[in-house]
């Protein structure tokens, strides 16, 4: 976010909606603190909102809402096979927020929800409860920034640092969390915890103004991966996905070489690059959503229900990408 993290969308939020059952958790009281202005509406379910048919993502967009709800089981979902495990047998995600903040073009969430307010799940404890009895049966890598931008959110609701507490006293236990902000400062009172990795979506510049409102920029983003690293957290920095914009393989080199000017490649525990890549029926939503999107309107190939590039322009971006990343960092810690 261009001026704040968190001030620039706090007038946006006209109405909060509360689940009766989630009006006792502190979580929710600190909620409607920070949105004095807001109307508070009592509901019976979240789903009343957030599952009704014909709405339109990309208009709820300009003006969203808070959801606010008690999350029911399961509380954890096998990690996507689209998405990076890093070599990890037992890799989950946990929604504890649906929606993200930001409003980038090919974000899969606008296939996935029919909604685009953002739902809070206020009863972090039974997802703590519940890892621990998961944790018991084997090692657990959890992406618990999936379908939002916690680290973006945390000067609204600190969901992210009560990961970071409850993943400090666990053994077994790793968990990613994923952001595209420059909100680091939100955690920085916190002491690095050594099995949480904070990882960092890396765009050209070009391509945040483009395809990544209301996202920070490129340097604010490179500046809040180096303030982590120097304060000692595991960071973890993401090209993904690669993009075939106008002149890409300039854009994409000029954005490597600047990340590894801001970041010193020791710092960084590993790094991921892919392109884009959607399931069938995401798409189809998407582009329904969006029918002015060159960039979705793609003629795309389909393979077991996903579509992505072409093998070759594939097989191109990933290389260019890689080759330009392996000149800062060993082979060993790219993932493709």
């Amino acid at each position: 976010m261009r001026k704040s993290e968190s001030g620039l969308f706090i007038r946006k939020f006209s109405h909060i909606y509360v689940e009766k059952e989630a009006l006792g958790y502190p979580l929710t009281r600190t909620l409607i603190e920070k949105f004095p202005q807001a109307s508070i509406v009592e509901i019976d379910r979240y789903q009343e909102l957030f599952a009704r048919p014909r709405q339109r993502f990309v208009l709820q967009k300009q003006s969203p809402k808070w959801i606010v709800a008690v999350k029911k089981p399961p509380y954890f979902y096998p990690g996507a096979e689209v998405c990076h495990d890093f070599g990890h047998d037992h890799f989950y995600y946990a929604s504890t927020v649906l929606n993200c903040l930001y409003d980038c073009e090919y974000c899969f969430l606008q296939g996935m929800f029919p909604s685009a307010n953002l739902v809070l799940f206020v009863n972090l404890d039974d997802y703590f409860e519940n890892l621990e009895r998961l944790l018991r049966r084997h090692p657990v890598y959890l992406s618990v920034s999936y379908e939002s931008d916690l680290l973006a959110l945390e000067s609204v609701v600190p969901v992210a640092s009560r990961w970071i507490e409850f993943a400090r006293g666990h053994e077994g236990l790793t968990v990613e969390i994923r952001t595209k902000s420059a909100n680091y400062p939100a955690i920085r009172h916190l002491r690095p915890a050594s099995n949480v990795i904070l990882a960092w979506t890396i765009s050209p510049e070009p391509v945040i103004r483009q395809y990544e409102p209301l996202t920070p920029g490129l340097s604010a983003r490179l500046a809040s991966v180096r303030a982590a690293a120097d304060d000692g957290w595991t960071v973890r920095l993401c090209f993904d996905p690669v993009l075939p914009v106008d002149g890409w393989e300039e854009q994409y080199s000029r954005c490597v070489n600047e990340t590894f000017a801001a970041v010193p490649p020791e710092r960084v525990l590993d790094v991921s690059v892919g392109t884009f890549r959607i399931p069938r029926d995401y798409l189809k939503t998407m582009r329904k959503q969006r029918p002015e999107s060159a960039l979705l309107h793609y003629p795309f190939e389909i393979k077991n229900g996903v579509f992505g590039y072409p093998d070759e322009l594939g097989r191109r971006l990933v290389r260019h990408v890689y080759d330009a990343v392996r000149t800062y960092v060993p082979d060993q810690r790219i993932f493709v």
